[in-house]
């Protein structure tokens, strides 16, 4: 199939830092009660909040970043980076799911208080520590406020097919990605939980701010871009120093 993109010039761009460090820090600030700062963020504010901001600019840097190599190597090795990249979530959600139930085990402990193991989801660890901590390990069972990254898991784990079809088809994929989103409201879709319930960020629903973020990159034209067809051009240059071929980039064939 034809590319049919178009992606920024490779570099670093500080602004998807900065904007992606201000969800975070809006995301901080919204979960402390009576906090007078948080009324400057944009939860309070039209639509939406700062995790539909986080979870567009994820897409928007996925894409930025693993399109020109999937373009450049080949759509096995950009895979493998993206899920190289979705085991190191999963290690520091692990790791911070870990710290989490430590935490609230000794504050219950430390003030007296085990109310507060139920106020944060933890109390199944306590009645079934076997099953709790390895549903845990599924990202099925969440404690309080332990949501978005799991989420990050699934759409990264599900991007690298959903990417190679953007760079050729982007706005067939992102009417997809409507009608799954609609359709996943209409039909009630969503991923289980544990112990009961169904996951508070549906995976169905959010991914259309994580495609959309992606297909922002692949087709919106800026000023100073690099075209797809440019890109794959460099690439086949890069390759010709090691093939010793000369390479039509009309039709990408030696000659």
């Amino acid at each position: 199939m034809d590319i049919q993109a178009t992606l920024p010039a490779k570099g670093r761009d500080l602004r998807l830092d900065l904007f992606r460090g201000v969800a975070n820090w809006w995301i901080f600030l919204d979960h402390i009660p009576h906090n007078v700062v948080n009324w400057v963020t944009t939860r309070n504010y039209g639509f939406s909040d700062a995790a539909d901001l986080f979870v567009f600019i994820s897409g928007y840097t996925a894409s930025f970043v693993y399109a020109k190599l999937m373009l450049d190597r080949g759509f096995i090795v950009g895979s493998t980076r993206l899920w190289k990249r979705v085991w190191q979530l999963y290690v520091a959600h692990v790791l911070l799911f870990v710290i989490y139930i430590a935490a609230i085990g000794w504050v219950a402990l430390r003030y007296n208080d085990p109310d507060i193991i139920n106020e944060f989801n933890v109390a199944g660890l306590v009645d079934n520590p076997i099953q709790t901590l390895t549903e845990g390990l599924l990202l099925r069972f969440k404690p309080v406020n332990l949501d978005v990254l799991p989420l990050y898991i699934i759409l990264m784990r599900f991007f690298p097919p959903v990417l190679w079809l953007m760079l050729h088809k982007p706005d067939l994929v992102m009417l997809a990605s409507l009608a799954l989103y609609f359709a996943a409201r209409q039909f009630g879709w969503n991923f289980s939980a544990y112990p009961a319930g169904s996951w508070y960020f549906n995976p169905y629903t959010w991914q259309l701010l994580f495609v959309f973020g992606a297909w922002f990159v692949v087709r919106a034209r800026r000023c100073q871009g690099i075209s797809i067809r440019d890109q794959v051009a460099m690439a086949v240059d890069r390759r010709i120093g090691v093939s010793g071929l000369r390479i039509d980039h009309d039709d990408g064939r030696p000659f």
